[in-house]
């Protein structure tokens, strides 16, 4: 093994003194005395929500409270990035909070948008030491809706098996989300390639240098879409299409908007989006004139219909008008905006005044009730599919397995790729070549170390598999929960963490490596150090 030696973690120490003075940005940006109206009620919102749907709120909100209660609102957004980033935002302020004993929070009053996983991560306690001292705390804070208000509002509280809201009531499902596929039928056209049905669909070799990935590490709700492929499709066969489609890839974006306008564009034939970009961008190409190139599929029993919350921030700083917000968001007048079409309306009427969100509603009822005049007629709890016997421990390793063979050797990956897909034996007309779809020995050789996972090091000189379930457990437990933190495998000043993605990243380079010079007809890669 490689000697390593120890290094100063600047992420560490600078990263998170940056994302603390993020979290202030939106008390400090907020209009002061003369600004705002003296009797203008506000609320401070963190969201990766686009400026459509910001607009839309905004506006819907401020008439809503306007009429309701009798006085203006006005909401203010802070928009730092995904939903990964805001949460490492605001896990840094709760860890500078508790470490200078002031209350954790007090910036903002609430967090919109973004996958249920992200905010279960959130509504943990937050633990450190001070000095020896335990310091503990929590990012956010229950509202106190009764139980009685939140069954009439939701119904049962369950789509595809899993909650709508949470069950200890920090965070409100205020629309659903699916991930599918949207794609350009243009440049498909002239790749000589058929609209996609499924996901493996995107691991089509004749996709080479046309698919745009999002990194999982900086999107929650793109891990929750390569989730559901892995989930729906096993972990074997789910990374054999991911890493194909990584492979494919023109770009690999930091956000989930970048893949619809990508592909809306012709940059990219297709990739991997939430349902309502795709639809939206849909809808914008077909309104300014540009046909109906613009498409988008829910593969149908491999995707997850996901509640896309809302929850209040501990101390928050406009806790009234905060609570009243996520009432606006789960009533009729907040759920018609996401799937009525747009026009100009008179005062108290249901839908978007200016841009079609193309969101599905959560509530039930309320789907029931006006479905009629939906832009999408579709019933997310009937597309939603459970998934029977979920690997509990696959989403942790999403994010480090998808940086170390793609998003940080971009390279490595395309050389390996062009060896295997341009080899003579690969078929021409399969989407998904695995080891067992050839005969050829070299190409046979090559996908199978393609399609390998790395061997990882636990206690006592013990190896461990991650394509095995068992395994995953184990290094989740004693690489990322700490377990095996004194057994020596990783310097005690680093992020094990940190160290496991640099051992997958390894893995990755000398298999690509190997592929490299199998494809050169060599009996051996020699790998750098």
């Amino acid at each position: 093994m490689k000697h390593r030696h120890p290094t100063v973690n600047i992420r560490r120490t600078i990263f998170p003194a940056l994302l603390v003075l993020l979290a202030a940005i939106p008390v400090a940006l907020a209009p002061r005395d003369g600004g705002l109206d003296a009797a203008t009620r506000r609320v401070i919102i963190f969201t990766p929500h686009n400026e459509q749907i910001r607009y839309e709120f905004s506006r819907g909100f401020a008439a809503w409270h306007k009429r309701t209660y009798g006085e203006a609102a006005e909401v203010v957004w802070n928009t730092p990035g995904g939903t990964s980033e805001i949460r490492r935002i605001l896990e840094a302020n709760a860890e500078a909070a508790l470490r200078e004993s002031r209350p954790i929070g007090g910036n903002a009053d609430l967090c919109f948008g973004g996958g249920s996983y992200e905010y279960g991560q959130l509504k943990r306690e937050i633990t450190i030491d001070v000095n020896g001292e335990k310091r503990k705390g929590y990012i956010l804070e229950r509202p106190g809706f009764d139980a009685a208000w939140l069954a009439e509002t939701y119904g049962e509280n369950s789509v595809g098996g899993d909650p709508i809201y949470d069950r200890d009531g920090y965070w409100f499902g205020a629309a659903l989300s699916g991930f599918g596929i949207v794609y350009n039928r243009d440049i498909l056209q002239r790749l000589g390639v058929s609209e996609p049905t499924q996901w493996a669909d995107l691991a089509d070799a004749r996709l080479n240098g046309a698919i745009t990935m999002v990194n999982p590490a900086q999107s929650g709700s793109v891990t929750t879409a390569l989730e559901a492929i892995i989930q729906r499709l096993g972990w074997e066969r789910g990374w054999q299409i991911i890493h194909r489609m990584a492979a494919n890839a023109r770009s690999v974006a930091s956000s989930a908007p970048k893949v619809p306008l990508d592909v809306s564009s012709g940059d990219s034939a297709a990739g991997p989006s939430i349902d309502f970009y795709g639809r939206y961008q849909a809808q914008a190409v077909l309104d300014a004139g540009g046909g109906n190139r613009l498409g988008y599929i829910d593969p149908k029993g491999q995707t997850v219909i996901d509640p896309d919350p809302i929850a209040m921030l501990s101390n928050a700083p406009n806790r009234e008008t905060a609570e009243r917000f996520i009432r606006f968001a789960l009533s009729d007048e907040g759920q018609a905006l996401w799937q009525f079409k747009a026009k100009i309306r008179a005062d108290g009427e249901l839908g978007p005044q200016k841009f079609e969100l193309r969101r599905m509603p959560v509530r039930r009822a309320f789907i029931a009730a006006f479905d009629a005049q939906f832009i999408d007629h579709i019933d997310p709890f009937t597309l939603a599919s459970k998934v029977e016997d979920p690997d509990k421990n696959a989403r942790a390793f999403i994010a480090p397995l998808f940086s170390a063979l793609c998003a940080d050797r971009r390279d490595e990956l395309a050389r390996a790729w062009d060896a295997i897909r341009l080899h003579p034996a690969y078929p021409r007309d399969r989407t998904l070549v695995t080891a067992a779809d050839v005969d050829d020995p070299t190409l046979k050789s090559m996908l199978q170390t393609f399609d390998a996972m790395p061997m990882i090091d636990g206690p006592d000189g013990s190896k461990h598999d991650l394509g095995s379930r068992k395994d995953r457990g184990e290094i989740r437990d004693g690489w990322l929960k700490g377990k095996w933190k004194d057994a020596g495998l990783w310097p005690d000043d680093a992020s094990s963490a940190d160290q496991l993605r640099q051992r997958f990243g390894e893995f990755y380079h000398e298999a690509y490596a190997r592929i490299g010079a199998m494809g050169r007809g060599e009996r051996t890669a020699k790998v750098d150090d």
